[in-house]
């Protein structure tokens, strides 16, 4: 099994979570992206998710290994779906063990915010009036904190 997987089928969250409870690790975090009922005041019906799997999967792997070669973390696993989605179902899962909480938590977010500028996952939301919009995410991309000085205090992000 990839470290990162495409899924058109809900997968257990249970099992990607026990991959990642290892001897050496105290600390484990995750994520869960799941789809809301609203996006920009329109009301949400659910959400259509596109990918070419194989280079999904393969951007996906890179992040992975990008992370562990960044922070100090013992494992990391992620999951994207494709296909239909419903208001509430999972739609992008993310889980790291370090043996120490701050790399765990610094590196699920670094996941997660690369997950969303470069995997090649395409958005097609489904409204309640029938109308659909292919949407992108804007919000995605931002400094890590790995490459801030932690001496300063910018808030122009």
């Amino acid at each position: 099994m990839n470290r990162f997987q495409m899924a058109s089928e809900p997968v257990s969250i249970e099992t990607l979570r026990a991959a990642l409870h290892l001897a050496q690790a105290g600390g484990f975090c995750s994520f869960e992206g799941w789809v809301r009922n609203t996006n920009e005041g329109r009301p949400v019906d659910g959400l259509d998710y596109e990918a070419y799997d194989a280079l999904a999967t393969k951007e996906g792997e890179r992040i992975l290994d990008e992370a562990m070669a960044r922070y100090d973390i013992s494992h990391a696993v992620a999951m994207h779906r494709t296909g239909s989605l419903n208001v509430g179902d999972v739609a992008v899962w993310i889980g790291v063990s370090a043996p120490h909480r701050d790399a765990a938590f610094r590196a699920c977010r670094y996941i997660i915010d690369e997950i969303k500028h470069r995997v090649p996952v395409w958005k097609n939301e489904r409204y309640l009036d029938g109308d659909t919009q292919w949407v992108a995410c804007h919000h995605t991309h931002r400094p890590h904190e790995h490459e801030h000085d932690h001496g300063s205090c910018n808030h122009n992000h």
